[in-house]
């Protein structure tokens, strides 16, 4: 046992179980890079002032979550909390909305870090694969990132998730509407911290999950009363597509998502077979985040998909991904020479793109074979001194049991024959 352990609310990710979150993280990302997104990489910690101008200061992520630090030369540094800033961020450093072709399509994938109580589907670490359109608005490209969202759900086999749908409107019709609300709010028994909430940003009061909040809610404006010709005309757009697309989704109204910069279509996906922490995704319209961090006005729509959630997602539903063999061929030498030649032979099908493991440490045969057999390798080659003297190898089909003698100089033509 290790004196040290990972920190609380964190975890390891070790085989066989790390090959299902690879797996994740490719059928993800695979729409994506099949639709004009390339791949972007930030930085694990940004200035602190990022995430608060962007994110929202009066998001629980902003005032409660965030790892911060003070570097040694006195800047305050966050451990990114969510990917978009960052991405938008780095955009604007390489000045990509400047190259002429509109929009900057990016994805990502990566670590973040908040600082929440720990339960099943919530970590403080926690892994994300995230999509961003930068510079263009335009239905069609919130269409196509929830379809694409889609698309990489359902490659995986998963099928009992939800998509919830719903527009916070733009700077022209939401401040009416945020004046509504305030004044409905006001009126309500609520604490100090949630009332301070109302002055600041009285649409995070609607994402509240306690029951006695969500309760005096019930009679609360509707965005949807508030949205202007243009927010209304817009979010129909993007509905028609979807369903033209054949993408079922739900009507929420109260969706406003945690965090503050979103405008227009926002959206979630949620599985219910995950319990409280039901969200595996969600995203939406940011057209101020630009202009918010120091950037030109740049309308921009994107999501981020929990990697961790969406493996829970996918046990929930009894999902078993066909990931493929760590191992295919298991070489056993039986003597020095053996070892020698049987080393040459599994490089030669590495470099063939055959998986290949070798019996290191010069175990016996007895012992050789049971890691072999725990490597799960379709096929085991064994070779001694004998062997060799006659120009052959034992090739043993793990599965059928069967074993022949194999010339040593066709072995690995053989076994790409076979594996196909």
């Amino acid at each position: 046992m290790s004196t040290f352990q990972a920190p609380k609310g964190t975890y390891d990710l070790t085989p066989p179980r790390s090959a299902m979150f690879l797996a994740v993280r490719e059928a993800i990302s695979a729409p994506l890079r099949d639709s004009g997104y390339g791949y972007i990489e930030t930085p694990g910690f940004e200035n602190v002032e990022l995430f608060a101008r962007g994110v929202g200061e009066s998001t629980d992520i902003v005032t409660k979550e965030m790892y911060t630090l003070t570097t040694k030369g006195g800047d305050q540094l966050a451990l990114r909390p969510e990917g978009t800033a960052s991405v938008l961020r780095a955009a604007l450093e390489a000045n990509l909305h400047k190259a002429g072709n509109l929009p900057v399509k990016l994805w990502y994938s990566g670590s973040y870090y908040r600082y929440e109580r720990p339960q099943a589907g919530r970590y403080r670490h926690f892994s994300q694969v995230g999509a961003e359109a930068i510079g263009t608005e335009d239905p069609a490209l919130d269409a196509e990132l929830i379809i694409l969202a889609d698309q990489a759900y359902r490659s995986l086999g998963l099928r009992q998730f939800r998509i919830l749908l719903n527009s916070l409107g733009d700077k022209e019709c939401r401040p009416v509407y945020r004046e509504a609300l305030q004044t409905f709010l006001r009126d309500l028994d609520l604490d100090e911290e949630t009332r301070r909430r109302i002055e600041i940003n009285p649409l995070r009061v609607l994402d509240d999950k306690r029951a006695d909040v969500q309760k005096q809610l019930t009679d609360a404006p509707k965005l949807r009363d508030y949205l202007c010709d243009a927010c209304k005309a817009y979010h129909e757009e993007v509905r028609a597509l979807l369903t033209a697309a054949g993408v079922a989704f739900e009507d929420d109204e109260k969706l406003v998502r945690g965090l503050d910069y979103y405008t227009r279509t926002t959206f979630e996906f949620v599985h219910d077979g995950l319990g409280s922490q039901s969200a595996v995704g969600g995203g939406g319209r940011y057209d101020g985040l630009s202009e918010m961090i120091g950037g030109p006005e740049l309308p921009s729509v994107g999501w981020a998909l929990g990697v961790d959630r969406t493996v829970l997602a996918l046990e929930a539903e009894g999902v078993e991904l066909d990931l493929p063999a760590t191992t295919s061929v298991y070489a056993v030498p039986l003597g020095e020479e053996a070892r020698r030649v049987l080393f040459g032979v599994v490089t030669e099908l590495r470099r063939a793109g055959i998986a290949a493991d070798f019996a290191f440490g010069g175990r016996g045969l007895k012992g050789a074979m049971k890691s072999a057999n725990r490597s799960g390798a379709r096929y085991t080659l064994v070779a001694g001194e004998r062997d060799l003297a006659e120009g052959v190898v034992q090739l043993k089909d793990m599965e059928s049991g069967e074993q022949s003698a194999v010339p040593l100089a066709e072995a690995a033509a053989e076994l790409a024959n076979r594996l196909g």
